[in-house]
């Protein structure tokens, strides 16, 4: 960019035209080629007030600015010429040396009206840098130079119709609709009292004249929205000559070829001319002299000891008596500033010395600043801490905030009221605002939290009062389940919310805010009942299990079954079929809601109860199956557990694990029946009458035969008992035989030996007794002497029954 705007010095310092200089731009920029089709902008303004910033982003020119870490001095040395970069039609802008610059001496100012007057001859704009708060001063604004322009342009040149754009910079909170105004009505003025030429005794500002204003944000400390509004502000100049553009109405233009010429004629028209007024000498003087003062003294206060200790002071921490303090180092710096400058005019001084008051209030800004942070961090901090011991101490939250924050919020006024300056207007609304947001974002906070707990706590407590005794319930599920659940959920949810809505009067919450909380709570203790509903659903084929492992095995006094064949399987299993299904239709829905269902009699109904063997096949088929379903009728689907089908599955699922329990019993039974019947069958018992007839009479004929088969059938009876042959058999014949083969021997030995020991005895004449008897007494006998034995355990048991 810096080579397409091909920035040249127009005019040095001491005023002599650089021709050769003005060729070669024209030549390279090639201006001679754009006819009518250009446009020539310039830039007056005070020194060192940012035109060339402000020229090279605007037009992206490469203008040199003032470096503002060396200090404010002049930058800018007669008039320099450059291309806008990247703009329609072609244009040229001219950057004039900076108005009332200390450089050129108090009374040379003549350069600065003749490059003023040189630059609205011209120019087609003329842009007019100025500060905002110059705005409504009488010898701010260029006023002067204004006003000795405007006359000599009459009397010199004839009217061309330039455009006059003021820019105000570092624009303040006044709007700009209000600022326009002034200017427009001061610029009249200027024009009104300016003596005219009796050929233009009549002509309005607007045949010389258009006047635009607009404002700009500072570029020092909002330099992103002053570049942006210098975008909005550049796009006005493209096709700034078509009509409606800055320069639509332009009048006497001169070829793009010519301009050199021209330009040369109209610098020396205006050197040549005598007539310029100055200003008054005195007046300047005491500008001069009132500004080195104020820097004097400004620089007296920034070096001073006693500032920079109460600075340092006031960084760390709390200073007492900080305003009085700093109020009596700015008065000395005051003070100091008027015994100097009494003599000079008193416009000037004044003006100089508010000058000096703002510049030495913007040093000690910060300071004053950093004190109003101390305040506001000691009482945050005293606020947090009284806060925590009045909870401490069971205050109740809403009171106790209430009591810190009046006691906290007057602690920080009386602090603020120990900084105050006398000199400036400071405010310290704004930090007082910021202390309170940051108490109450702390109160929000910890009452947040608070409650939090507050709710954890009774969820907690609702947790336990419900899980544990709902699984219990669903567990051992009866008719009564879902209503002693209710129950339960009831009682313990007002417990839970009493407690509640008690400790949230503390906190004064808003009555939505109150019933949203009690809401919840009782939300949660019936989630607590639903999840572990869902929970206990998920293992509800386990607990049909058990439920019917613990009826079917089980009697009526908790017993363990014995199957000794005369129990009726098919009825014990039909029952506690029944219990489980009873449990798998309890699992089925959550009831909290207290609302009526058949869900039961449909499952017993549909799982339990067998067809009618009248009912032909085609009726059943065609009947509607009421499990081959998604949902229950009369049940919410968010309320169920599990559907018609999967009760279905379930069901089916449960009769195929639960079989081999049913068909073990019944195995059980029927080996236990075998067991116990050793009769032969009916035929045996006809076969063996016929046939043994004549036997059965020679033992009627002999009773002798009788008692040799009773006192075998005796010894053969002990053996059995004694050798257990048919638990020795259970495990299979071979076993049994093997182990009989082992035993059979010293058993028999066993027995004889007993029957010999008895018979050697000495019995004494006894009177004559019941043969009964001495039967039952030798039968006795001989069990106290078998139970003695290793082998005679089972025998003697089985004799004594």
């Amino acid at each position: 960019m810096g080579e397409e705007c091909c920035s040249t010095q127009l005019i040095d310092g001491d005023g002599d035209f650089n021709v050769s200089g003005l060729d070669k731009f024209m030549k390279t920029v090639k201006l001679g080629e754009s006819g009518l089709s250009y446009a020539v902008v310039s830039i007056m303004g005070p020194q060192s007030s940012g035109k060339s910033t402000l020229l090279n982003n605007l037009f992206h020119t490469n203008f040199r600015e003032m470096n503002a870490f060396k200090g404010r001095s002049q930058t800018t040395k007669g008039i320099w010429l450059a291309k806008c970069v990247d703009v329609d039609p072609c244009t040229i802008v001219m950057d004039l040396e900076g108005t009332d610059g200390r450089e050129r001496g108090e009374d040379d100012t003549t350069f600065e009206k003749q490059s003023a007057l040189f630059a609205l001859a011209v120019s087609d704009i003329v842009l007019i840098n100025m500060w905002c708060h110059d705005i409504g001063r009488e010898q701010a604004a260029n006023k002067p130079l204004l006003k000795t322009v405007f006359q000599v342009m009459m009397r010199l040149f004839s009217p061309r119709r330039t455009t006059l754009l003021f820019v105000i910079r570092d624009k303040t909170k006044t709007p700009l609709e209000n600022l326009e105004p002034v200017l427009r009505e001061d610029i009249q003025k200027i024009w009104d009292s300016v003596p005219k030429p009796q050929a233009h005794k009549e002509t309005p500002l607007s045949e010389f004249f258009n006047v635009e204003v607009v404002a700009l944000s500072s570029y020092e400390e909002k330099e992103e929205q002053f570049k942006e509004q210098v975008m909005h502000l550049r796009q006005r100049f493209y096709h700034s000559i078509a009509p409606g553009g800055l320069a639509g109405d332009r009048r006497a233009v001169v070829p793009a070829s010519g301009f050199s010429f021209s330009a040369q004629q109209i610098w020396k028209i205006i050197r040549e001319n005598k007539d310029l007024d100055l200003p008054a000498h005195k007046v300047m003087v005491a500008a001069v002299r009132c500004e080195e003062i104020a820097n004097e003294k400004l620089a007296h206060l920034s070096a001073s000891e006693e500032w920079h200790q109460l600075e340092e002071a006031a960084n760390s921490g709390l200073v007492p008596g900080f305003g009085k303090k700093l109020s009596s180092i700015l008065d000395a710096c005051f003070s100091g500033y008027d015994v100097e400058a009494i003599y000079f005019d008193e416009n000037v001084r004044t003006a100089k010395r508010q000058q000096l008051e703002s510049r030495a209030l913007l040093l000690v800004h910060p300071a004053y600043q950093a004190m109003l942070g101390h305040i506001r961090s000691s009482t945050f901090d005293n606020f947090k801490y009284k806060f925590d011991r009045s909870l401490d101490e069971g205050i109740g939250f809403a009171l106790a905030v209430r009591k810190c924050i009046q006691s906290s919020m007057s602690e920080f006024d009386a602090g603020c009221t120990d900084v105050v300056i006398e000199h400036a207007n400071w405010n310290a609304s704004k930090v007082r605002e910021k202390v309170r947001r940051d108490i109450d974002a702390h109160v929000t906070s910890l009452r947040a939290a608070k409650l939090s707990q507050l709710i954890a706590h009774y969820e907690k407590q609702l947790d336990e009062a419900l899980a544990a005794p709902v699984e219990s319930l669903l567990s051992a599920a009866s008719d009564d389940t879902w209503p002693s659940i209710r129950k339960l959920l009831k009682r313990e949810t007002e417990q839970a919310t009493s407690g509640l809505s008690s400790t949230l009067a503390s906190f004064e919450v808003d009555e939505i805010t109150h019933d949203q909380m009690l809401a919840n709570i009782a939300g949660f203790a019936r989630t607590v009942v639903e999840k572990k509903a869902r929970e206990e659903a998920g293992k509800v084929l386990i607990h049909m299990k058990d439920r019917f492992s613990t009826i079917f095995s089980h009697d009526a006094d908790s017993m363990p079954r014995v199957w000794t064949g005369k129990e009726d399987i098919r009825a014990i299993t039909k029952n506690a079929r029944s219990e489980s299904m009873k449990l798998l239709s309890v699992m089925t829905a959550i009831r909290v809601d207290e609302k009526p269902d058949d869900v039961e009699s449909t499952l017993l109904s549909a799982l339990l109860d067998a067809p009618n063997n009248n009912v032909s096949k085609k009726s059943i088929t065609s009947s509607l199956d009421p499990l081959a379903s998604s949902s229950w009728q009369e049940v919410r689907p968010n309320n169920t557990l599990i559907t018609p089908v999967q009760c279905k599955s379930l069901w089916r699922q449960f009769k195929a694990e639960t079989e081999y329990t049913v068909s073990q019993a019944i195995a059980a039974q029927e080996a236990s029946r075998r067991n116990n019947s050793w009769m032969p069958p009916s035929w045996a018992i006809v076969a063996l009458i016929i046939l043994g007839f004549n036997e059965f009479m020679t033992l009627l004929r002999n009773p002798l035969y009788l008692g040799v088969i009773f006192v075998a059938y005796l010894l053969s009876k002990a053996l059995w008992v004694q050798l257990d042959i048919s638990g020795e058999f259970r495990n299979g014949a071979l076993p049994g035989i093997l182990s009989l083969s082992t035993k059979l021997v010293p058993t028999i030995m066993n027995l004889l030996k007993r029957l010999a020991d008895e018979g050697q005895k000495f019995a004494p004449p006894e009177p004559p007794r019941n043969p009964m008897l001495d039967s039952q007494s030798f039968k006795k006998e001989l069990h106290k002497d078998l139970s003695s034995d290793s082998f005679g355990v089972e025998y003697s048991s089985s004799l004594t029954q």
